[in-house]
């Protein structure tokens, strides 16, 4: 548990390699940040939210898997932006594939 929490507190996952996408940026070459996702113990109960509001990627990926589209997505949830869902997305892949990702602080 002591692991996890600070683990959690550095906002880094681990990964293997990294991949090019349009929300991502390089940090040291071997990390790639996600500049949409943020983790805070206050929001969500830490769980990895869009922008630091109360829609966690959790809830994003399970919207789409259930035949959601982006643009309904985008019609309920109305200050979220496409790139915010492309990046929920990216992110639970990455996370999937066990990939260390860096969240924008």
């Amino acid at each position: 548990m002591e692991f996890a929490n600070r683990h959690r507190a550095s906002s880094i996952l681990r990964i293997t390699r990294h991949y090019p996408a349009p929300n991502f940026v390089r940090y040291h070459d071997d990390v790639q940040q996600f500049r949409r996702i943020t983790m805070d113990p206050d929001v969500m109960g830490g769980k990895p939210c869009i922008r630091g509001m109360r829609v966690t990627v959790g809830m994003i990926v399970e919207a789409l898997s259930a035949g959601r589209t982006i643009e309904q997505l985008l019609a309920d949830f109305p200050y979220l932006e496409e790139a915010d869902i492309r990046d929920a997305l990216a992110f639970a892949a990455k996370l999937a594939q066990g990939h260390e990702i860096r969240l924008a602080s």
